[in-house]
C-alpha cells in the first residue's frame, strides 16, 4: 500500500512538473508588446489603422514567410508596426510605432506602407503625426524592395510637411539603419528616450572603417542632443505630458 501511495505521489509530481514546463513554453511563445501608443493616447480614444497590411515575400527568401506568419500569430500584429488615430488631452493625432519585438522593427514593404499611409491619413484629415521609431533598419529578407521604403516614406513625409503638417519623431532604443536615414530624421521636432542608440551603422562597424576609437557615448541620445541632432530627451513615463505640451504650442495644422 505504501508503495502504491508513493507511486501515485510520484506520478502527481511528474504531472505537475510537466504542466509547469508546458506553461513556461507557452508563455515564452507569446510576444507581449507594451505599446507606446497606448501609453500616450487618451484612454479608449485609440482607433487602430491599417491592420490589413501584410509583408510580402518578393525574393522567396528561405524561411521568411514561415517566420513572419509565426510572429504574426505570436504577437497579434500584422507586422512590425502599430498605427492608430486617437487623442492626447483631447487633441486628435495620428500615431505610428515600430515594434522591435517583431524582427527587430525592421522596415520591409509592410512597415513602409504603414508609415506612408499614416502620413497620408494625417494629411487628409489635417492632423499632427507622431511616429515612435525602434528599428534595426531595412529588412534584409526583402532586399531592394526594403530599401525602396526609405524613399517612399520620406516622400510621404515631405508632402505632409509641405502642406504645413506637424511631424513629431520620437527615437527609441535602437533607431538605426534605413529608418534613421529616412523618415525618423525628418521630424519638425525630434525627441529621444534616454540612452537610446541612434545612428546609421553601428559603432563597431564605424570604428573598423575609420580605424580609430569613437568618443564615449557616441550615437547615444545624450551625444545626439549635444550635437544638435535631437531636440530633447524625454523619459518614457513623461512622453505623454511632453507631447501634450508640444501640441498645445501648435494649436492649428493648416494643410
Amino acid at each position: 500500500m505504501d508503495i502504491l501511495n508513493m507511486l501515485r505521489e510520484r506520478k502527481q509530481r511528474l504531472s505537475e512538473l510537466a504542466r509547469q514546463r508546458r506553461d513556461k513554453r507557452q508563455a515564452k511563445a507569446r510576444i507581449v508588446i507594451k505599446s507606446r501608443i497606448d501609453e500616450v493616447l487618451d484612454p479608449r480614444s485609440a482607433k487602430r489603422l491599417f491592420d490589413t497590411i501584410r509583408s510580402s515575400d518578393p525574393l522567396l527568401f528561405p524561411g521568411y514567410a514561415e517566420k513572419t506568419r509565426d510572429l504574426v500569430k505570436r504577437s497579434g500584429h500584422p507586422d512590425a508596426f502599430i498605427c492608430a488615430t486617437g487623442t492626447i488631452d483631447s487633441r486628435q493625432v495620428v500615431c505610428a510605432e515600430l515594434l522591435p519585438e517583431f524582427m527587430m522593427g525592421s522596415m520591409g514593404t509592410a512597415v513602409g506602407e504603414a508609415v506612408t499611409r499614416s502620413a497620408e491619413y494625417a494629411t487628409r484629415y489635417h492632423l499632427p503625426l507622431i511616429i515612435f521609431s525602434a528599428s534595426g533598419g531595412a529588412r534584409m529578407q526583402e532586399g531592394m524592395f526594403s530599401l525602396m521604403q526609405m524613399a517612399k516614406t520620406s516622400a510621404a513625409i515631405r508632402r505632409f510637411s509641405d502642406g504645413g503638417g506637424l511631424f513629431i519623431s520620437v527615437l527609441t532604443h535602437p533607431t538605426t539603419g534605413g529608418v534613421t536615414a529616412s523618415f525618423a530624421s525628418l521630424g519638425d521636432i525630434i525627441l529621444a528616450e534616454p540612452d537610446a542608440l541612434i545612428g546609421f551603422a553601428g559603432p563597431r562597424v564605424i570604428e573598423q572603417t575609420i580605424g580609430s576609437s569613437l568618443p564615449e557615448g557616441f550615437q547615444r541620445s545624450e551625444f545626439q542632443l549635444a550635437h544638435g541632432f535631437v531636440d530633447a530627451i524625454v523619459k518614457r513615463d513623461a512622453m505623454r505630458v511632453t507631447l501634450s505640451q508640444i501640441l498645445k504650442l501648435h494649436p492649428e495644422v493648416r494643410i
